[in-house]
């Protein structure tokens, strides 16, 4: 795959840029380059490598999930701004 001109404008839009031509250029050397490091990865021989789906042998470790620290709602509302009896009041901000 080689990057030419009207990818390099795909991605200017896509991207939603404005670049200049010297940028354009430089952005399309850049893509070149990284493609041909990438294609150099087709020559590796991986016929006996599995593939690897996991990078680490590590599994997630789950804690139990404990209610702890409560404060109760009295105290919870005390120092708010703006309170009713049950809740915090705040500003609406969904129009």
């Amino acid at each position: 795959m080689k990057i030419d001109q009207s990818l390099i404008s795909k991605l200017e839009h896509l991207a939603r840029l404005e670049l200049s031509d010297t940028e354009k250029e430089g952005i399309r050397n850049d893509l070149n380059n990284i493609l041909q490091m990438v294609e150099k990865m087709d020559e590796l021989n991986t016929d006996d490598v599995e593939p690897l789906i996991y990078i680490n042998e590590q599994q997630n470790v789950w804690r139990e999930d404990k209610v702890a620290n409560q404060v109760d709602r009295k105290d919870a509302l005390r120092n708010a701004p703006d309170k009713n009896e049950q809740f915090f009041k705040v500003p609406k901000v969904i129009k």
